[in-house]
Order: structure tokens, then C-alpha cells, then sequence
């Protein structure tokens, strides 16, 4: 029988990784108030920046000031962290903790005035997100979720709605930046289509992803996303009680990222596989 000790103190390990990755959540929910301030009032009049992938995956200056501004408050309060940022790239840290950092997903919707763009901010622990904060400032919602203790919507319980049938399903996508892979992209959806009940592209995985959390879609993929695109919307997603990942029981990567209601998500994934939406062509 194991002494009454050892229980005790596995009740307060367990209690203190809780309380852990609960004030891991609100300080990603603080920050990310903060920088979608920020990015909101400098949306009006932005111009483009920089160029990356390709000409039209553009970086305006919205997108650095809103990341500097996002590491410096998390290393201010946790400066031995580690901070993964798409604009500012990886950042060592000796805390075991790994913030995952999109300043504004949806850069070209930010650009020409859109209102789905997000702040995205997850906190990993050995790689594994355990608590998230996804703010889209335009439509004024705040997600947030901690690994294991459910979603939210501006404080509200976040439950996903039941799965439907592939062919009722609204299906979110996205494209990515170089033609061949676009083109890639159009042949797989032009099979798609004709299988489910319509599709939507918005232009940001997070407030995709996060939607389809909140009952907007019934499911979700996408090619070519990063970790920041998909670690935060992701956990809010999976709290809901959508199933998050990849092909073939994979997790979700580059190589892939598909969500929705478990029976559904596998429907969607066999129809994806022989397909190539995990290839380029």
C-alpha cells in the first residue's frame, strides 16, 4: 500500500502544476489584452513592412511592435522562460516553460482593414501547451484554456456543439503563400467541396480555429501552419472538446492541421489522405 505521505504529496504536486498552468493562463490572458490594444488602435493606416515566404506573405511594423511588446511583458514577469515568436524567433530559457507567440495571426486581413485577425499566446511545458489566451480584438473576444480544465469565451464555459455528418459539414480552410503549394491546395479543395455542405476561408487559423470552438464550423484544415498559428486556438479548441491533429492519428504540424467533433474529424481525414493535403503536388 503506498504510505499516506507519498499521497499527500502527490495531491500537492498535482494541485501546484494545476495553480501553475492556471496563472500561466492569466498572464497569457493579461498580455494578450494588453498587445490587441496595441494592434487594434494601430491598425488604421498600416502599411506593409516586410516581405517573408513569398510578396504576399507580408510583416508590418504592427506585427513587431505587437511581439516586442508581448515578450517584454512575459519576461518581465518570467524572465527565465523560453519565448517562441513568429517575427522574433526562438529565445532560450531555463524554466522548463515556452511561450508560443503569434502577435497578430491574420496579417493580411490586419492590412486591409479586416476584422479576423488575433493576438495568439500559449505557454508550453516539454512541448506541450498547457494553457492559452486567443484575443481577436475586433469582434471583442477573449478565449482562454488551461490544459485538462476546459475553454472559455469572454468567462463563459466553452463547449463545442455535436458533430454533423461530413456532407452537412461548413469546413474552414486556409492557403498558404508560395503558388505551388496554393495551387496544391485549390486541386485538394475542388474535391472537397463536393463532399461537404459549403467551405470558408477567413484568413486566420486562430480566429478559424477558435470559431469553429465556438460552433461557427463544424470542422477545420489546413496546410502549412506553424506552431504559433495553431498552439493556442489549438488547446481552445481541444478544451472544447474538439479532436486537434494531423493525418493518420498524427499530431497537427506543418504538414497538416485538422479539427473538429472526433467522428467528424476522422470523416474529414478520409477524405483528406489520399488527396495529398499534406503535400504540395
Amino acid at each position: 500500500m503506498t504510505p499516506r505521505h507519498d499521497r499527500e504529496d502527490i495531491h500537492v504536486s498535482t494541485t501546484d502544476a494545476a495553480s501553475d498552468r492556471e496563472s500561466l493562463r492569466d498572464l497569457a490572458v493579461r498580455v494578450a489584452a494588453e498587445a490587441g490594444e496595441l494592434a487594434r488602435e494601430g491598425q488604421a493606416g498600416i502599411t506593409v513592412l516586410d516581405t517573408k515566404s513569398s510578396p504576399t506573405d507580408v510583416v508590418t511594423k504592427m506585427d513587431r511592435a505587437t511581439e516586442d511588446l508581448i515578450r517584454a511583458r512575459l519576461l518581465a514577469e518570467r524572465p527565465d522562460d523560453a519565448v517562441l515568436g513568429e517575427e522574433g524567433g526562438d529565445e532560450g530559457g531555463t524554466s522548463g516553460v515556452r511561450w508560443v507567440v503569434d502577435p497578430i495571426d491574420g496579417t493580411v486581413n490586419y492590412l486591409y482593414g479586416h476584422h479576423d485577425w488575433a493576438v495568439s499566446i500559449a505557454a508550453e511545458v516539454d512541448g506541450v501547451a498547457v494553457a492559452a489566451a486567443v484575443n481577436v480584438p475586433r469582434r471583442d473576444e477573449m478565449y482562454e484554456a488551461v490544459l485538462g480544465a476546459g475553454a472559455r469565451l469572454n468567462g463563459r464555459t466553452l463547449q463545442a456543439p455535436p458533430a454533423v455528418p461530413l456532407e452537412q459539414a461548413l469546413v474552414a480552410t486556409g492557403f498558404g503563400y508560395r503558388p505551388e503549394r496554393r495551387t496544391q491546395q485549390a486541386r485538394v479543395l475542388l474535391e472537397v467541396i463536393a463532399h461537404i455542405r459549403d467551405i470558408r476561408r477567413g484568413g486566420s487559423a486562430a480566429v478559424d480555429l477558435t470559431g469553429l470552438a465556438a460552433g461557427r464550423f463544424n470542422a477545420y484544415y489546413e496546410r502549412g501552419l506553424h506552431a504559433w498559428d495553431w498552439a493556442a486556438p489549438g488547446l481552445v479548441a481541444s478544451e472544447a472538446g474538439l479532436r486537434v491533429g494531423g493525418l493518420h492519428g498524427g499530431p497537427p504540424g506543418e504538414d497538416l492541421v485538422i479539427a473538429g467533433r472526433p467522428e467528424l474529424y476522422e470523416a474529414l481525414q478520409d477524405l483528406l489522405a489520399p488527396l495529398g493535403a499534406d503535400t504540395d503536388g
